[in-house]
């Protein structure tokens, strides 16, 4: 039986679900079969990919592949880190408090609120006159 070398990791937030595995490399991040700097132009988003590795200083010792899909580029970026902790959670156990305490293992649940019937929106009413 051949052991697998891959961990895998799985994240979501509102309506993104990203599909992580991880494998002891040189630290490459590719995202839908692109470059993290081609998928996420931005900073900010690539900076919160990141985040778990260099936390737990590993970014330069494994490389990450990512099948991405649903939400928007924000969703779709805190996906990515849920999915990236839990991965090197599978890793590596010792890393799990250094994780937790920063916040990279916990879901976000917070779901869009769904439009009511009578109603403009979810909470937003139609305009009301009086006469």
């Amino acid at each position: 039986m051949v052991d697998n070398p891959y961990n895998w990791g799985t994240g979501r937030r509102k309506t993104a679900i990203a599909r992580v595995r991880i494998k002891p490399g040189s630290g490459n991040i590719v995202i839908n079969k692109r470059e993290l700097t081609e998928y996420f132009p931005s900073e900010e988003y690539r900076r919160r990919v990141r985040a778990p590795l260099e936390l737990t200083k590993t970014s330069d010792r494994f490389d990450v592949w990512v099948n991405l899909y649903g939400g928007g580029v924000s969703s779709q970026a805190g996906a990515v880190l849920l999915g990236v902790a839990r991965a090197l959670l599978a890793a590596d156990e010792t890393t799990e408090s250094t994780l937790r305490d920063a916040g990279f293992l916990t879901r976000d649940s917070r779901q869009k609120e769904r439009k009511k019937y009578g109603q403009r929106g979810a909470r937003r009413s139609f305009q009301f006159s009086k006469r």
